[in-house]
């Protein structure tokens, strides 16, 4: 009789993936009403110096996913990870260092939000080791601001970009909107102007939409039309590219140089550990042939709790080859210079007959082409409808 054998894993991998670190800090002053995050208004005092320590034991149980490979980059996203204090986040850091390998270049961003910073809180940041910043301004006009829910005015947000240059960095990327409630195209360029003025390294200019489970979901405020949107997007885009700001990305714009390493990472279809209440985490083992997706304990306290007992991970799944496929596109699709062909391979551990069929009605229909160097992008069409594109890789098996 034969011995029987493992059968043979859907993912075959030749190399390990890149692995990146998110951390997440769940508090903010006020959840804003578009805010469809994990993130919980502060009442009370700030539980840091009990959350780093939940964290840290959060990292000591996500070493084994690591397999030895260096922390490309670390964000700390959220909420408001400004409010945090320095010197919790220095130790924060530290423990990060002790218990994983970061790279020696690692890009470690912060998220911090205008009225919830001062200059020696963003100069303890730097002195933590956090060497860039994303400042959550949205836009600089006062009406804009006030409809969003926001705690800062125009002022506020001037006064963060200024007070984040004199504390050192020089890498910084200012969070915009657009498409918002009454919001003209007027308004729309204008803010677009002033993020340039400011010189940030990186800009995120992106549409404001309408989340499940938000107040702007209940309560729907006016919108611009779509074909004003759309002229918002097109003119704003034609300013940063202007100004020098690449393209990278549907909502991405960057200084030569300067694109955001971590969000590149996702969109790449790379491996990133997730800690902190809600966080999200992707890990491929190579050895195994399995790509595993996971999330913890969404709720702070409930996390708070558990995660020193190892007991964080709310959910786990692993990936079928179909889903595998769809992910990876729904994130590489996104990148306006699009990927190598080889790239579809070498990060989901396929062949490329697994999307093949796809690619092919993809580009039938004009939404994609496979270029002369053998990269996949997205046509201008395939890139304004980026949804119907990825129908073609929903409905492929």
């Amino acid at each position: 009789m034969e011995a029987l054998t493992d059968p043979k894993p859907v993912f075959q991998f030749t190399a390990p993936m890149p692995l990146a670190l998110y951390v997440h800090l769940p508090w903010c002053v006020r959840k804003c009403p578009y805010c469809d995050f994990n993130s919980h208004a502060l009442r009370g005092n700030l539980p840091a110096e009990a959350y780093v320590d939940a964290l840290l034991a959060d990292v000591a149980r996500e070493v084994e996913h690591a397999h030895g490979r260096a922390i490309s980059s670390v964000f700390f996203g959220g909420g408001t990870p400004s409010l945090f204090p320095p010197l919790a986040l220095a130790r924060l850091i530290e423990g990060l260092r002790r218990q994983l390998k970061l790279a020696a270049d690692c890009e470690i961003t912060l998220e911090a939000n205008p009225g919830a910073v001062d200059q020696a809180r963003f100069e303890g940041f730097r002195s933590a080791g956090v060497n860039r910043l994303s400042i959550g301004v949205q836009s600089f006009h006062a009406q804009s601001l006030r409809r969003l829910g926001r705690i800062h005015g125009p002022q506020a947000a001037l006064v963060a970009v200024e007070t984040a240059h004199a504390a050192g960095f020089d890498d910084f990327n200012i969070d915009l909107m657009y498409g918002l409630p009454n919001q003209t195209l007027r308004e729309a360029v204008a803010d677009t102007l002033q993020a340039i003025a400011l010189a940030p390294t990186h800009i995120s200019h992106y549409q404001l939409t309408l989340e499940p489970n938000t107040a702007f979901a209940a309560r729907p405020p006016a919108l611009p039309t779509e074909d004003t949107i759309y002229e918002m997007q097109l003119d704003c885009q034609a300013r940063l590219a202007a100004a020098g700001y690449e393209h990278y990305e549907v909502s991405a714009y960057a200084r030569p140089g300067r694109r955001c390493r971590h969000n590149l990472n996702y969109w790449t279809f790379g491996d990133y550990l997730g800690v902190g209440a809600g966080a999200h985490g992707k890990v491929t083992d190579v050895a195994q042939g399995t790509i595993t997706r996971y999330e913890k304990l969404t709720l702070p306290l409930a996390y708070l709790r558990q995660a020193a007992a190892g007991k964080a991970v709310s959910s786990s799944y692993r990936l079928s080859a179909q889903d595998a496929v769809l992910e990876f596109m729904m994130n590489a699709l996104r990148l306006s210079q699009g990927v190598p062909r080889t790239l579809c391979m070498a990060r989901t551990g396929l062949s490329w007959i697994s999307f093949e069929a796809a690619v092919c009605d993809a580009r039938k229909r004009g939404w994609l082409e496979l270029t002369a160097d053998d990269h996949l992008l997205p046509t201008a069409v395939g890139m304004r409808f980026l949804n119907d594109l990825l129908g073609c890789f929903l409905a492929a098996d």
